[in-house]
């Protein structure tokens, strides 16, 4: 692809489009949206729960119950519902066990009953997968998990593009579409398009994302927003954005010195990176707990679409700082990424229908360099030609509504 400036790269589709139309027959059973995570806060006490965190039943519930507040359409129940899915020896965790079997749980966990407890909350299933288990077995299992009512499948620990590992992908994407299921490929090669063909692949890690913020500090402000021209370009990036737990670099700990997973951004640009990334399956990181102590910002994550009908790069300087507008039917989301530099940026209209907006914004607080959980909310009225002035502080974000006014 050639462009005059790298935001256009953002805003193109050339990638799905040198790919074959839509073999699915009825799409209607493909579902976009947003997923809660056991895996980011497991096995930690969450004071409104009660009880220890794990792969446990009290747990799926746990989350689901949070994901039906907040009206997301999935719980991802991630690994170690159908046991040790390596070997106990193997302390780098690639080794696949060979006893596995991923058509029966865990005493403590029962998909078939949590299956039947989300749909009573209007909540999808994911379940998690190790891809040697899956490549083994999932002639039965994707049968069994349709019979049981789940989703679809998080596929994991790949880490390979060989032609045996492309094969494997397109195998599984398929028998998955014959059986309704939804795929999520982790430990992934990044994507090629192939979900214009098949879109149930719904989203794939093949990032440096959020998940590695728990044992390494990689995940700066200048990372993510080069992800922004970088791997965002190529298709959906299950990045697992959401963190509420937001430090500046010099207060960032790693999982095992600190009582929370944390991020090094404010919590306006975990926000904005839910339009930034693009992702038909956004899976938000942080616990219930963490959501409800600390809620600024969280009326966010409960609207914010996760599919677009239209894509506009306001602002763009590579590695520097983005802005990007998404539409959604007459809606208009827009978000604003920094790197450890604070910016004011101007965030043109222009790319409005005619009328009258109401515009919600929420931006980093004024204390946002040394607090950055810091958030402000703020409404206005907009016209099409106007501009939003938007300050951002340092690894800043800034995440703004547009509805038409009827």
């Amino acid at each position: 692809m050639i462009e005059d400036s790298p935001g256009k790269f953002l805003e193109s589709n050339l990638i799905q489009n040198l790919n074959e139309p839509c073999k699915i027959g009825d799409v209607s059973w493909i579902t976009p949206g947003k997923s809660a995570w056991d895996w980011w806060w497991c096995n930690r006490y969450a004071p409104d729960a009660g009880f220890e965190l794990g792969p446990n039943q009290e747990t799926m519930k746990y989350f689901i119950d949070f994901a039906s507040e907040m009206g997301w359409e999935y719980q991802l129940v991630d690994w170690q519902w159908y046991g040790e899915p390596f070997s106990p020896t193997d302390s780098f965790q690639w080794n696949p066990n060979p006893d596995a079997d991923i058509t029966t749980c865990i005493p403590g966990i029962d998909i078939p009953e949590l299956v039947k407890y989300a749909d009573s909350k209007n909540v999808k299933l994911l379940v998690w997968l190790e891809w040697h288990h899956a490549d083994r077995q999932m002639e039965e299992a994707f049968p069994l998990y349709e019979k049981w009512g789940v989703a679809g499948v998080k596929i994991d620990f790949m880490a390979s593009e060989s032609q045996e590992m492309v094969d494997f992908y397109h195998r599984t994407v398929k028998l998955a579409a014959r059986h309704h299921l939804v795929v999520d490929f982790h430990g992934a090669y990044k994507p090629t398009g192939f979900s214009r063909t098949y879109p149930n692949l719904v989203t794939r890690e093949g990032v440096l994302g959020n998940e590695y913020t728990k044992w390494s500090d990689r995940i700066t402000p200048e990372h993510t927003v080069t992800l922004a021209f970088t791997r965002n370009i190529l298709g959906e990036m299950d990045f697992t954005p959401g963190a509420f737990v937001n430090v500046t670099p010099d207060q960032f700990r790693l999982e095992s010195d600190a009582p929370s997973p944390m991020v090094m951004a404010t919590r306006a640009n975990q926000l904005a990176m839910m339009v930034v990334f693009e992702s038909a399956l956004q899976v938000i990181c942080d616990s219930p707990y963490n959501y409800r102590n600390s809620p600024a910002g969280l009326d966010f994550l409960k609207i914010v679409p996760t599919t677009w009908d239209e894509t506009r790069v306001i602002n763009e300087q590579m590695s520097d700082y983005i802005t990007v507008a998404r539409r959604s039917g007459k809606e208009w989301f827009v978000g604003s990424m920094t790197d450890g530099d604070a910016r004011e940026l101007e965030i043109s209209l222009d790319f409005l229908d005619p009328g009258t907006y109401k515009v919600t914004i929420w931006q980093d607080g004024e204390d946002a360099g040394e607090n950055p959980a810091s958030l402000v909310k703020r409404e206005i009225e907009v016209n099409p030609g106007e501009s939003i002035e938007a300050w951002l502080a340092p690894g800043g974000g800034h995440a703004v509504h547009l509805t038409p006014v009827e």
